[in-house]
């Protein structure tokens, strides 16, 4: 019987912790602070400029991996990060979304700089060479591989799906999960920057 009360009691405790309720200042995504990979980033932009984490220093960045004939996952993240930052109103000037290609061969300056944009005239697009990418995925531990298909562009890439998120000092501290509403995204950035 004393048994069944105290099994009754966590039950009672667990619905009450449900994973829908938010806390306001919980992150949604995976805090990730104190982090010891991913320390930066050293790549040219779609403008061809040389780019630097530190570069950056007073906004918070939110760094995603991808390609542009991705034809979900990168689109999809894009839009949401474009939605949630305006959700933040005027701060959404304190945030710089940077995607880094997977795919350097295809993706030219000039085809990132028709692609990345168009989101947001703000967010900026970082293509390294093959081996500067490879450096890089790793240093973020982002999984990547070609696979031949049979569509028109001839392959795809299978690719990690998460947006790194640092505070204004440069330092790693959120993991933003591949589908995580606008609202949300909203939220963890309007955590950071009120830091």
């Amino acid at each position: 019987m004393r048994r069944r009360w105290w099994l009754g009691l966590m039950l009672i405790g667990l619905l009450g912790c449900s994973p829908g309720d938010k806390a306001k200042d919980a992150f949604v995504g995976v805090d990730i602070k104190g982090a010891s990979f991913g320390q930066g980033f050293e790549l040219p932009d779609h403008h061809g400029q040389v780019r630097k984490l530190s570069d950056f220093k007073g906004k918070l960045v939110a760094l995603f991996f991808g390609y542009t004939n991705c034809p979900d996952v990168c689109p999809t993240t894009l839009d949401d990060l474009t939605k949630g930052l305006a959700l933040l109103g005027e701060r959404k000037s304190e945030v710089q979304v940077l995607f880094v290609t997977l795919d350097p061969e295809r993706d030219t300056p000039e085809r990132l700089a028709q692609y990345v944009p168009s989101f947001d005239p703000g967010y900026l697009a970082l293509r390294g060479t093959p081996e500067q990418t490879a450096a890089t995925a790793s240093s973020f531990k982002v999984f990547y591989q070609r696979q031949l298909s049979t569509s028109k562009t001839g392959y795809t890439i299978d690719h990690s799906a998460g947006v790194y998120v640092f505070d204004r000092q440069g330092a790693l501290r959120l993991y933003l999960n591949f589908g995580q509403k606008p609202e949300d995204i909203a939220h963890d950035l309007g955590l950071l920057l009120q830091e």
